[in-house]
């Protein structure tokens, strides 16, 4: 997700030479020319004084990672993507005044198709909230949460969603199959489907409710399909609230 956020960011006219990456596992050769990087933050050079610091590291990892940054604190706004980990875990790792932003990305960040939601504590200035802002607009949507446990319901629909859509893909696929169409053509035809119509829902100024309905003749095939996913006691609707609910409460149980 770190790389993801960096390729969108050099996208959009960052100067590489802003970049700095601290990874022991980064191949430099293969990473976007022009960024700088270092194999320790023990290594970054003396008066470095960075204006965001991206922590994009496993949660596990924060407890023996975040102290050597410590220093930052004061000057530069961190930008947490580390899943389960609150800000109030955060803050004793980095120093009372380390001014913090908890984000929740998806995936389709990779494409600059991301949704990402965002909570700042108490030391973020306004002009920081901004620059955290324009740097996860970059690869997709930006939403900012008024509480921090809203960021569960983030990662339930948002940060879990792509493999909602992917589970949906292979699910429509193995129906055709069913339906005697060959497995290839049957994974074809999911795929350019659901694709196709979520490049229909972005460019369409219409609620994806108006879009169902004009995709729906009255008592014909597609009603026909709906009468089942919008059944009132299993249908889609009601599975999704079930799935979504169990992904927030393992969020929740996550960031303790």
């Amino acid at each position: 997700m770190g790389g993801a956020l960096l390729a969108g960011w050099l996208e959009q006219g960052i100067d590489p030479s802003d970049a700095v990456v601290v990874d022991p596992h980064y191949d430099a050769e293969a990473g976007p020319a022009g960024v700088r990087a270092f194999r320790s933050p023990s290594d970054l050079p003396a008066g470095f004084a960075p204006d965001v610091v991206l922590l994009a590291v496993k949660p596990q990892a924060m407890p023996q990672v975040l102290p050597d940054y410590r220093r930052f604190a004061g000057q530069a706004v961190f930008l947490s993507i580390a899943a389960g980990r609150t800000i109030a875990s955060l803050e004793p790792l980095l120093g009372p005044d380390a001014a913090i932003v908890r984000a929740m990305p998806n995936t389709p960040a990779a494409v600059r198709r991301g949704a990402t939601g965002l909570f700042s504590n108490r030391n973020v200035s306004e002009n920081q909230r901004q620059t955290c802002d324009q740097l996860v607009a970059a690869v997709g949507h930006a939403v900012w949460v008024e509480r921090e446990s809203l960021l569960d319901a983030v990662t339930a629909v948002s940060g879990s969603g792509p493999a909602y859509v992917f589970l949906l893909v292979e699910a429509l696929a193995a129906a055709g199959e069913n339906l005697g169409l060959p497995p290839d053509l049957a994974a074809t035809l999911a795929r350019a489907t659901v694709t196709g119509s979520g490049e229909l829902l972005r460019q369409s100024p219409l609620p994806a409710a108006t879009l169902r309905e004009n995709v729906t003749s009255p008592n014909g095939t597609t009603y026909a399909a709906l009468q089942v996913l919008m059944n009132d006691t299993d249908g889609l609707a009601d599975l999704m609230r079930r799935a979504t609910e169990a992904a927030a409460r393992r969020a929740e149980e996550l960031a303790g």
